[in-house]
């Protein structure tokens, strides 16, 4: 019966000690991740950019918009004269072949950025949103000249200029039907 009672007693700490060693991966920083995360904060949020101030920063030299969401995502509707990197697919070297002056000026934009578009801009949770995970790595990766569009737009209604293949079903719809036209071909008026 002793026995049992100090089974029943060491067994949390002999579990809480197991947990509490870290088990070794020099490949996963999650130090330097928090505070990368933590420098940023202030920073990324001076970067944030209206939608004017947006449209603005695309027609400037040199400057680079990226869109991290995925390729089938991509393909069906993004913003005109984005270039594609999935963010899934982010490496030191994949970022190179696409941002090959980590000082040029780059512009994001995600999922959470747009309304009116659920096949092509499904909405993350707010903490999930691709633009946190986007500029977080990229700052990791050494690019710090990072800039976002801030606000949520509606596709229906937003300055911005699409293409894709939504785009042009859109286009094909409404020239089809000039009296009832959609915005969008996933159901959304």
């Amino acid at each position: 019966m002793r026995l049992n009672i100090l089974v029943v007693c060491l067994l949390p700490a002999a579990i809480t000690s197991v947990h509490a060693q870290t088990i070794p991966n020099d490949q996963i920083d999650y130090a330097q991740f928090k505070r990368i995360v933590l420098d940023t904060e202030q920073y990324r949020e001076s970067r944030r950019l209206s939608e004017e101030a947006f449209i603005a920063a695309l027609t400037e030299p040199d400057v680079i918009l990226l869109d991290a969401r995925s390729s089938a995502a991509f393909a069906l509707k993004h913003i005109k004269g984005a270039k594609n990197l999935p963010f899934t697919d982010f490496t030191a070297q994949s970022l190179a072949d696409v941002l090959p002056d980590k000082n040029a000026k780059i512009v994001i934009y995600c999922n959470n950025n747009f309304v009116g578009s659920p096949r092509s801009f499904a909405t993350k949770a707010a903490p999930a949103s691709l633009n946190l995970s986007t500029y977080t790595s990229l700052r990791a990766y050494g690019y710090d000249n990072v800039y976002e569009l801030g606000p949520v737009l509606d596709v229906r209604s937003a300055k911005v200029v699409f293409e894709g293949t939504e785009v042009g079903d859109v286009a094909r719809v409404n020239e089809a039907h000039p009296r009832n036209p959609i915005a969008d071909v996933s159901g959304t008026p």
